[in-house]
C-alpha cells in the first residue's frame, strides 16, 4: 500500500501534468484566435475556445504581451518540431516542405502582431528574433536540402532567403483582409519546383 509520501508526490506529479496541459490547450487557443483575429483579439474569446473562463487565462498570462510572447514561443518550438515530423510522414520532401511553409504563415501572421504588443520592450523582441532564427533556419535548411536531394527543387535556395521572403509576403496581411499571402507563398514555391 503507498505511503502518503507517495501518495502526495503522485497527487503533485498529476497537478503539474494538468497545469502543462491546460497552458497548451491556452496556447493553442491564443495562437488560433491571434491568426484569425490579430493579437488584440478580447481575451475572453481566447478562454472560450480554450473552454476555460478569463481567470484562467490571466492566472497563466497576467498580461497581453506575456500571452503574445509565450504563443511566439509555442509556435517556433511547433514549427522547429514540425519540419523533420512532415520530412517523415508527407509523400515528398516538397509536399514536407509546403506543409512546413503554411504552419510558418501562421506563426508569422502572430508574429507582426508582437511588435506592437511589445513597443515598450524592444531588447525582448530582439532576443525574441535571435531564437526564431537559431530554431527555424536550421529546420528550412532541412527541408529545402532534402527537396533539392530528391530532385524536386534546384539546389541553392538558401533558408534565410526564402523564409525572409515568405516573411515579406505575410507582411500585408495585417492592413487588409482581401490579401491571402498563403496564395502568394503558394506561388514561390511553385516557383522553386525543377521543371518536370
Amino acid at each position: 500500500m503507498p505511503g502518503a509520501s507517495e501518495t502526495k508526490g503522485a497527487s503533485a506529479r498529476s497537478t503539474r501534468a494538468d497545469a502543462v496541459r491546460n497552458r497548451q490547450v491556452l496556447l493553442d487557443a491564443a495562437a488560433e484566435v491571434f491568426v484569425a483575429s490579430g493579437v488584440d483579439a478580447p481575451i475572453r474569446e481566447i478562454a472560450a475556445r480554450a473552454g476555460v473562463g478569463t481567470g484562467t487565462v490571466y492566472r497563466h498570462f497576467p498580461t497581453r504581451a506575456d500571452l503574445v510572447v509565450a504563443v511566439y514561443r509555442h509556435q517556433v518550438e511547433a514549427c522547429a518540431e514540425a519540419g523533420p515530423a512532415l520530412l517523415t510522414d508527407s509523400a515528398s520532401p516538397f509536399a514536407a516542405l509546403r506543409a512546413w511553409t503554411g504552419l510558418f504563415v501562421d506563426f508569422l501572421v502572430t508574429k507582426h502582431g508582437l511588435a506592437h504588443a511589445m513597443r515598450a520592450d524592444s531588447g525582448g523582441f530582439e532576443a525574441l528574433h535571435a531564437y526564431f532564427l537559431d530554431r527555424l533556419v536550421p529546420v528550412c535548411a532541412q527541408l529545402l536540402d532534402a527537396a533539392a536531394e530528391a530532385g524536386e527543387t534546384e539546389p541553392g535556395t538558401q533558408a534565410y532567403e526564402l523564409m525572409r521572403g515568405i516573411g515579406n509576403l505575410c507582411a500585408g496581411y495585417d492592413d487588409d483582409p482581401r490579401y491571402d499571402p498563403r496564395r502568394l507563398v503558394g506561388l514561390l514555391l511553385q516557383g522553386l519546383r525543377r521543371p518536370g
